[in-house]
């Protein structure tokens, strides 16, 4: 076989097996399997099954009542092996000849589908009435390699059931012997039957038999011409047989080459047979299997549009997972969290970036400071009454919006159930059945106690962002660096300064006034400063002093530890809700929108284009 037939068959093969690899995800997108589509029929039974080994090139015998069918094809076997009848509609079934050392009736089995393949007992097989569409074979000593000779039934007969076969050999052969004759060479059936064969494109030979040599010598260039332009079939041979019955019960029949016009004069008879054994086989065979693959290339009913519909669907399914996405559906307006967590999580990265004496004079301060700050702590609280706790507060409100944005998100989803596409909407109101509802709310309150304030992600991310912070403003942490160093020597004078005076600054008891009264009544002594500014904590006034650069560098900061737990927190809640809730719904999704990226639908195509750049 020629390279270019491997490289095509390859193709052909390539795009057989990525459609059947298609098939499961096809159907998770509600895409039915090609199987009962006629291209892919063409496909599958005629395509792939004579692509598995080397081609055998099929030459079906063809012509209408009563014009010596039998007789042809017995001159190609080299033997009767056909039963030849002076009665009409002798052939009822076809009979194929295989070369010597074939054996493999499952190749038959698929070349003919449609046909119940049989071996061969006699010559009287193929004359047997019978509904079932029969095909019988046997080994013929004298058929040349790769070829299958085909003897069939009558083309024009009035039995509907002969219609049918001869569809169906039509389809199977490479190669069609037109068997011709004075009477049958413009018959109706006749042209209807080439006129297809020739939209296939199917290689036609042209054999006038029964002609008299002499007499019908200038009418069968005629006869030619009629049917080229009625069925549009070019003729790759052309010959005459004369009429001599005696002869063709010998097998001695003569056939003379006139031409592809007809209108050589007949000389030497030549070999039929042999004129076949030498076509070019893979040519031919490319060729008999391009209207197969037209089919098959077909934009509005081929493996394109299968193609077409397979994207449609998934463009269904991705529409349904954007929908239901969970980072869109539920967005949180997320409070904003205390300050002193915050601060907290600021002082234990500042603390590890203290000297050793620094940080245990500020240590024992702050812890000295938190004791005195007690007494006072209680007088405030009895009389002003209990500070509400931030963080509890926060995790209320948190909670409240959780709750909203969950209650949100299912009354979406209850309305996509009701205008939802097919894809959707069956899937949808299998998820809200029962009492879904009330158990999701249940379970996200549970869920969010359990979660903490600050996840390592966020202590992680925070930790990045001062360590960027500090990196970016070398000057500012020098000069809270001195800072610190000088609050450590001046923490005696500022902790009797401040007990002396009654201020001291413990958590959110006094909070930032109390902060700037201390800042003004100590004017002269700086305090701890920190990143955040103007903010208290733990015992210590925390006051930005460090001028107006270094003020708004910080609040951008702070802005962004803000943000980045917002995000924290709402990808925790649309992870929760996806895998609580949508888990299996977004996943089917997900994965039928993958369908068209899939290594399938891009074997497909590239087989698609490999095959059209073949046709052409």
């Amino acid at each position: 076989m020629s390279a270019d037939f491997h490289a095509w068959a390859e193709e052909v093969r390539r795009l057989y097996h990525a459609l059947r690899a298609l098939e499961p995800a096809a159907a998770a997108v509600g895409v039915a399997a090609p199987t009962g589509e006629e291209w892919f029929a063409l496909l599958e039974h005629k395509l792939a099954p004579q692509l598995e080994a080397e081609p055998f090139l099929v030459v079906a015998v063809v012509g209408g009542t009563n014009i010596g069918k039998s007789v042809v094809f017995n001159h190609l076997a080299g033997e009767t092996a056909s039963a030849v009848s002076p009665l009409a509609a002798g052939t009822k079934h076809p009979v194929c000849l295989a070369p010597p050392g074939f054996a493999d009736q499952a190749t038959l089995d698929k070349l003919f589908e449609g046909f119940s393949v049989r071996p061969w007992h006699a010559a009287t097989d193929a004359l047997t009435e019978a509904a079932e569409h029969l095909l019988f074979w046997r080994v013929g000593e004298n058929v040349p390699p790769r070829l299958l000779l085909l003897d069939t039934p009558d083309i024009d007969s009035d039995a509907h059931v002969n219609w049918q076969r001869a569809d169906q050999i039509r389809q199977s052969s490479d190669v069609l012997v037109a068997v011709l004759t004075q009477q049958k060479y413009n018959d109706a059936a006749v042209k209807q039957f080439f006129r297809k064969a020739a939209e296939a494109d199917k290689p036609v030979v042209v054999a006038f038999n029964q002609c008299d040599l002499e007499a019908d010598r200038e009418y069968w260039p005629q006869w030619l011409a009629t049917f080229v332009g009625e069925t549009g079939a070019q003729p790759e041979l052309v010959y005459v047989i004369p009429y001599d019955r005696a002869a063709s019960t010998q097998l001695r029949l003569p056939f003379y080459a006139v031409g592809c016009e007809g209108r050589q004069a007949p000389a030497e008879a030549s070999s039929l047979r042999e004129e076949l054994a030498r076509l070019h086989f893979d040519a031919i065979k490319i060729r008999t299997f391009r209207g197969a693959i037209d089919r098959v290339l077909d934009l509005e009913q081929g493996a394109a549009a299968y193609l077409a519909r397979l994207q449609a669907a998934s463009a269904e399914f991705a529409s349904a997972a954007k929908t239901l996405s969970t980072a869109d559906m539920a967005r949180v307006h997320w409070p904003t969290v205390p300050s002193g967590l915050l601060v907290d999580e600021i002082r234990v990265w500042w603390d590890a970036r203290r000297s050793g004496w620094t940080r245990q004079v500020h240590g024992f301060y702050r812890t000295l400071g938190q004791g005195v700050a007690w007494p006072i702590r209680t007088a405030w609280e009895a009389y002003h009454g209990a500070e509400r706790d931030p963080l509890r507060s926060f995790r209320l409100r948190e909670r409240e919006a959780i709750l909203e944005a969950v209650q949100k998100l299912l009354e979406e989803l209850e309305r996509l159930a009701q205008i939802g596409n097919d894809t959707l909407r069956p899937r949808l109101e299998k998820l809200l059945g029962g009492g879904a509802r009330g158990r999701l709310l249940q379970r996200v309150t549970a869920a969010h106690a359990q979660l903490p304030a600050l996840s390592d992600d966020y202590r992680e991310f925070l930790r990045g962002e001062l360590d960027r912070w500090s990196g970016e403003n070398p000057r500012a942490v020098h000069w809270l660096r001195s800072l610190d160093h000088v609050m450590a020597l001046a923490r005696p004078a500022i902790t009797v300064s401040l007990a002396v005076s009654g201020w001291i600054v413990a958590g959110d008891v006094v909070g930032h006034a109390a902060a700037q009264a201390v800042s003004h009544t100590a004017t002269n002594l700086a305090t701890e400063a920190a990143i955040a500014g103007g903010i208290t904590g733990g015992g210590e006034a925390v006051v930005s002093v460090t001028g107006e650069g270094v003020s708004q560098a910080a609040a951008r900061l702070f802005s962004r530890l803000q943000t980045k737990y917002a995000e924290l927190r709402a990808a925790w809640l649309a992870e929760w809700l996806e895998r609580e809730l949508l888990a299996d719904l977004l996943g089917e999704l997900r994965r039928g929108a993958e369908v068209p990226h899939s290594a399938a639908v891009r074997d497909v195509k590239r087989a698609l284009a490999a095959l059209r750049a073949v046709q052409a």
